[in-house]
């Protein structure tokens, strides 16, 4: 496709976005920032049509793997990928590096890119730092998991102090006017993180249901586009996706980790689970080939972990995925020129309403 053709395209979903063209989906968060409203919009606008790249980086790398996905392919990725850690220290996952990523996922909106968030959350057992497998990949008992669930129990007041400090870093965003996929409780249906494997309304739908209740609810964190993502089912340790979907009321983006073959059968679930919302592969870690892509369009980016750019895929696969005519990176005009016209209608927005934000209600100390 030429750059005139580029240019229509992008123009097409500018003028989508600012006339609220009656195919976007409403955030399911009413009081959704413009921003927010424009970046859901325009993710619908090129499903079945395009795939943003994207790339995760651990929250102590900055953004090491965005720009070794650029020295691989010359090309950045259009998508920054981040994590709110867990560690201590000077570890790649270390939730000290939390003011630090915040700012690199800022400069990288700023730069171009759509940025998504995921949080490894420790078990509200456990008091930060922790390990991986000890918290992360840890367990609750059925009474605590109840506990958890019920509130004001010591267990649940636990949990809000946690969530609260999270809710702090997106609220730096929310105030740079920065909109961001947030994919809390991930690969839900899987049962090795401790958050997951809990089929049923009373089971890991419902703590997604909780999150989103206080970060919109209390937080107001009106920047905010809700992923929600699960693992492919494997028919061992990963369920079927239905059954830990927390409503389509919950959900902007409905997303899958793939780890393996891209089958036919998990972009046809997907596609039924989401009901005509995005779609999105949240976690890869080989490519999908731009064949993979043209025979399932409907993925609106990927975004691959990590190491796994450079370590699990062959540069001929990264090079041809990156190079693909579907496949839209950082300086594609139909990226690029959509999500400068958003940052501009923000900065217009901005200078023309100076006036302080509204006091929030105080969160309730735990």
């Amino acid at each position: 496709m030429r750059l005139k053709q580029y240019l229509i395209f992008a123009f097409a979903i500018i003028l989508s976005c600012a006339l609220g063209a009656q195919t976007a989906p409403d955030p399911v968060n009413p009081n959704a920032t413009p921003e927010a409203r424009a970046l859901l919009a325009y993710l619908n606008s090129i499903s079945g049509k395009a795939t943003i790249a994207g790339q995760h980086n651990y929250p102590n790398a900055g953004a090491r793997w965005t720009d070794m996905a650029y020295d691989l392919t010359a090309k950045y990725p259009g998508l920054f990928g981040g994590d709110f850690g867990f560690s201590g220290g000077e570890d790649k996952d270390s939730a000290l590096a939390r003011p630090a990523m915040i700012a690199e996922a800022e400069r990288q909106y700023g730069n171009g890119a759509v940025v998504t968030l995921t949080w490894h959350e420790v078990r509200p057992t456990d008091n930060e730092p922790v390990t991986f497998h000890d918290s992360i990949q840890g367990h609750l008992t059925d009474a605590e998991w109840h506990e958890l669930l019920t509130p004001g129990s010591p267990l649940n007041l636990r949990w809000q102090a946690q969530v609260d400090v999270v809710a702090g870093y997106l609220k730096q965003l929310r105030d740079a006017h920065v909109p961001v996929l947030f994919r809390p409780y991930h690969e839900v249906n899987g049962n090795w993180f401790w958050w997951g494997g809990r089929p049923g309304k009373d089971g890991s739908a419902a703590l997604y249901r909780m999150i989103y209740d206080r970060f919109i609810n209390v937080h107001h964190l009106d920047n905010l586009l809700w992923v929600w993502n699960a693992n492919a089912p494997n028919g061992s340790n990963a369920g079927p996706i239905a059954d830990y979907y927390p409503g389509a009321q919950y959900a902007d983006l409905v997303t899958m980790d793939i780890y393996g073959e891209f089958k036919p059968e998990y972009y046809t679930n997907i596609l039924t689970l989401a009901g005509g919302k995005p779609i999105a592969l949240a976690e890869v870690g080989r490519l999908p080939s731009p064949e993979t892509l043209l025979k399932q369009p409907r993925w609106t980016y990927f975004m691959v972990w990590s190491e796994f750019i450079q370590r699990g895929n062959p540069l001929d696969l990264a090079n041809a995925v990156y190079h693909a005519p579907q496949v839209l990176t950082r300086e594609d005009p139909r990226l690029s020129v959509p999500l400068a016209a958003i940052r501009k209608a923000t900065a217009e927005r901005v200078s023309a309403t100076p006036a302080a934000r509204p006091l929030e209600d105080p969160v309730p100390a735990p």
